[in-house]
């Protein structure tokens, strides 16, 4: 089980390491694979945390990732969100999770998701409800303990 994460004022993903006594060691999850600490004066988050808004009730962002890679075919995303317009980006997103609040859905968002999927995508990680699915345990050796069970 790996722990996605996303650095605040950091571009990419990263995948957590090993934890220190006032930091974290993680990986850049991309041809680099470089490491470095991440400190507590950084944001970190886990995907496993994120969520979108619907009309309803959050979506987990692993189901989201689920609905865009049952989409694209498990393929890096078809749509260029660099170039396309705002009306195109909802469009789209509109056929992955439909019922998504217009409102506290913003373009950044989208395009962030997106974004996202595709470092997943290309780096061979497809299977996003054991990704970024949440498991109990608040140390990375607990879980792995949770898994030998």
């Amino acid at each position: 089980m790996e722990t996605i994460l996303s650095i605040a004022g950091k571009p990419g993903l990263y995948k957590l390491v090993s934890r220190g006594k006032m930091n974290l060691i993680v990986e850049a999850i991309d041809a680099t694979h470089r490491r470095m600490p991440a400190f507590a004066s950084d944001r970190v988050t886990s995907l496993a945390d994120i969520a979108m808004y619907t009309d309803a009730e959050d979506i987990p962002l692993w189901k989201v990732l689920k609905s865009l890679g049952e989409k694209e075919g498990s393929k890096e995303c078809s749509l260029n969100y660099k170039k396309c317009s705002a009306d195109e980006l909802h469009a789209f997103f509109a056929e992955v999770l439909p019922a998504y609040d217009r409102d506290r859905v913003h373009d950044s968002d989208i395009k962030k998701l997106i974004q996202w999927y595709n470092i997943l995508v290309n780096n061979g990680i497809t299977d996003f409800e054991a990704a970024l699915a949440p498991t109990m345990g608040d140390n990375v050796d607990d879980r792995k303990e949770d898994t030998a069970e």
